[in-house]
């Protein structure tokens, strides 16, 4: 019993250090396999081996857990202080998620990289683009990005990382990740280059100012309820829309 404990106790912790859950990776990484050029396509299906985006795309959830690349933890977010700004706060010298999309994107675009390095970048890439734009991953380094910060969702104890995290997608809509590219992938050219416009740092400093207007409506317990959930689940699906065609341009530029 005491070891069964102690394994929900980690399983718990995976779950709830990195965002967006399984469900938002997998429609991040499906919006963007949906819009790759043939060719991006083509190599990137040789590269994962045949498989695709979504196969890999909480790959590094797992993997950051492990000895052999527990150097990516701190990769999944950028922890920004109430009062702080992306350029004012202290960088974490392990590195954060924006240091490592912008050094995963060059080496991969460097093209010099052995087989087994080249798909490694592009597993860790998939994933954390898509924790890029998840709101908590800009979160407070004072509360670990919402996850000592309690709230009530639907009266039942939880974190505001963990309710951002998986709870109120799910909340939203019981889609599976296809079904969630089908409703919401409806963008227009225009839109399509408005959202792919800029770098990652603009996206980054974009999610964070989202990430400060979840903390100042979300105190310490708060009640999430379907109010919370139907104001919120437009934000939701446009940063999953913004991660899928930021992730696809990405590609795109890398496997021209």
């Amino acid at each position: 019993m005491k070891r069964l404990l102690i394994l929900l106790s980690c399983l718990f912790f995976v779950h709830s250090a990195f965002a967006w859950g399984q469900k938002g990776h997998d429609i991040t990484a499906y919006i963007a396999e949906c819009h790759l050029t043939p060719e991006a396509a083509e190599k990137i299906d040789k590269v994962l081996n045949g498989h695709s985006p979504v196969y890999y795309a909480n790959w590094l959830d797992v993997a950051s857990h492990t000895p052999e690349y527990a150097y990516s933890k701190t990769w999944h977010y950028l922890n920004v202080d109430e009062g702080m700004t992306v350029d004012t706060m202290p960088a974490n010298p392990k590195g954060n998620v924006l240091t490592a999309v912008n050094t995963l994107v060059a080496e991969l675009k460097a093209g010099d990289l052995a087989p087994e390095e080249e798909t490694l970048r592009l597993k860790m890439l998939i994933h954390l683009v898509g924790d890029m734009h998840c709101p908590m991953h800009l979160g407070r380094l004072s509360d670990i990005g919402g996850n000592q910060r309690p709230v009530l969702m639907f009266n039942r104890k939880t974190s505001l990382h963990s309710a951002w995290d998986s709870a109120i997608p799910e909340a939203a809509h019981k889609w599976s990740y296809s079904e969630w590219q089908e409703q919401i992938d409806r963008l227009t050219d225009d839109e399509v280059l408005l959202i792919q416009a800029g770098e990652p740092y603009d996206w980054v400093k974009e999610t964070h100012a989202i990430c400060v207007g979840v903390y100042e409506d979300s105190p310490e317990g708060t009640k999430i309820s379907y109010d919370y959930v139907d104001k919120y689940t437009p934000v939701i699906e446009q940063q999953f829309l913004r991660g899928g065609y930021r992730l696809a341009k990405l590609l795109n530029e890398i496997y021209r």
